[in-house]
């Protein structure tokens, strides 16, 4: 089914004839080369450096229409608030970290960030098979199969380039989507949609049928363990926003070499990001278990004299 504003075909990717297909002009976007976060364009700014993470961008024009943000959701987290969250969280990474990771950490950049998400309201009938292993007899699995119903509300599919999928998955169960606010005219702050829209239907697919098999395997497989568990659904009903979601990414430096962290924007306790490990401690736990190892050897050979 095609929808308004579309020039492929989804399925098989062949072009629609548009009587004014001539007219529209082609979108450009922003690629940054090193975050890879896709940005409108704007002669305003002339700035070849990403508004993200700094470095240079490269203009990229699209073959299709490019999905755009409706509206974003307000950021209540401030700069200093991220700040704070960003040392705390880096004083709780674990034994392997540093000591004084926390305490000589210096923030280089703290730079606000609404990325692009679909929030799906999904309906579906779903049919599944799999392996278990109830009344499997003789042999290990067994094969079951059958239907039942999905549906959820407020599904975060990501559309981000500029956030991994790791980051986009430990923020997006945070979120109050209730607190929308119009998007500012000309905000750099504001993600575009990295996929267009002949790939966007794909991502979203793909994101319900990946839910579909968590719904399978949460109590419809019968049996205490499962195989191949695939999942089929069929869509009754399906509707789709985009938004932009607020974060802060935050820069900092720790022995000279920078990470990247990820502070939620509305529940400044979730960050998720990268840091150091502590090479002698490494070298400690494993000269350690090596040592052990051989004592556990030497001693065996001992006692089997």
């Amino acid at each position: 089914m095609l929808e308004d504003g579309d020039i492929r075909c989804p399925v098989c990717g062949l072009a629609v004839p548009r009587a004014d297909a001539g007219q529209q002009a082609k979108r450009q976007v922003l690629r940054c080369a090193d975050c890879n976060a896709a940005l409108a364009y704007s002669a305003q700014h002339q700035n070849p450096a990403c508004g993200f993470c700094g470095a240079v961008m490269h203009v990229e024009v699209p073959v299709d229409p490019i999905e755009q943000p409706e509206a974003r959701v307000a950021m209540s987290v401030n700069r200093d608030v991220a700040k704070q969250s960003l040392k705390q969280w880096l004083g709780t990474r674990g034994f392997f970290r540093p000591a004084n990771l926390a305490a000589d950490s210096t923030v280089d950049a703290v730079h606000p960030l609404w990325w692009a998400a679909w929030v799906c309201d999904v309906d579906a009938r779903v049919s599944w098979t799999a392996d278990s292993d109830a009344g499997h007899r003789r042999s290990d699995w067994a094969p079951h199969s059958g239907q039942t119903t999905m549906k959820r509300k407020n599904l975060l599919v990501s559309a981000s380039r500029g956030l991994t999928k790791e980051e986009t998955r430990a923020l997006t169960p945070h979120y109050d989507l209730a607190s929308l606010e119009a998007l500012p005219e000309g905000s750099q702050e504001v993600e575009q949609f990295d996929a267009q829209r002949s790939a966007a239907r794909r991502l979203v697919a793909e994101a319900i049928e990946a839910e579909a098999v968590a719904e399978v395997k949460n109590g419809h497989v019968p049996g205490s363990r499962s195989r191949k568990v695939s999942a089929h659904p069929m869509m009754v009903g399906l509707t789709t926003r985009r938004l932009a979601l607020p974060a802060w990414v935050v820069v900092y430096r720790f022995d000279g070499k920078p990470f990247r962290a990820v502070v939620h924007g509305q529940n400044a306790s979730v960050v998720v990001g990268s840091s150091p490990l502590s090479v002698w401690k490494v070298l400690a736990v494993v000269l350690g278990v090596t040592a052990a190892l051989g004592l556990i050897v030497a001693l065996v050979l001992l006692f089997n004299r």
